[in-house]
């Protein structure tokens, strides 16, 4: 499976933050979009989860999954963005029994999607009562919990120390081996080998 996005343009507001960008993505392989604050990052990764429409070009998928081929490719996509998507009222379980329920496709369960990031045991904690970092992992938790080939990471290690940094390059490398793909905006290190740049330009 590939995605493809050919000239592609998206505005935010009356402007355009993207103009005539094309890459190819295919399975197995990571795509890290860097560039300054502003360049469209974030963006691009909206737009590729169909949060914002293009104002030109194609963002397609090609050679898909026999599993995913009549599938639009922003319910193939995790977003996993700065604010987490998570309720503060609603306890660890509950928030991400929703997100399971909400995409669709189990994978982990609940319990042993938190025993991956080490938080297992505060699945009845309110995510609210959380401290940074364990919100970040659980955030990451919901990527484990359904399955979704695409993963688009907005600053994925933001909040994280090192050793938690090291779990979740683990879990991408086993995402990308499982024939996953992984497009994420980053200033940092994901820890990963073998990734491709994509520069962006103000």
């Amino acid at each position: 499976m590939q995605i493809s996005a050919h000239d592609i343009a998206v505005a935010r507001g009356e402007d355009t933050i993207i103009d005539d960008l094309s890459f190819v993505v295919s399975t197995g392989e990571a795509l890290v979009v860097t560039g300054e604050n502003g360049a469209g990052k974030s963006t691009l990764l909206r737009a590729i989860a169909g949060f914002l429409p293009l104002q030109s070009g194609t963002l397609q998928i090609t050679d898909p999954d026999p599993d995913f081929a009549d599938t639009p490719l922003r319910e193939l996509c995790h977003h996993l963005g700065p604010d987490n998507a998570m309720k503060p009222a609603q306890t660890v379980e509950q928030n991400l029994t929703f997100w399971q329920n909400f995409c669709g496709n189990p994978h982990l369960d609940i319990i042993e999607a938190l025993e991956f990031v080490g938080l297992d045991g505060l699945q009845d904690v309110p995510f609210g009562h959380l401290s940074t970092g364990q919100r970040r992992r659980i955030a990451i938790a919901r990527l484990l919990v359904s399955f979704r080939p695409v993963w688009l990471l907005d600053e994925p290690t933001s909040g994280l120390d090192a050793q938690s940094q090291g779990q979740f390059a683990a879990l991408m490398r086993v995402h990308l081996e499982d024939d996953g793909i992984i497009i994420a905006a980053t200033h940092m290190p994901l820890g990963l080998d073998n990734t491709t740049e994509l520069k962006l330009t103000p």
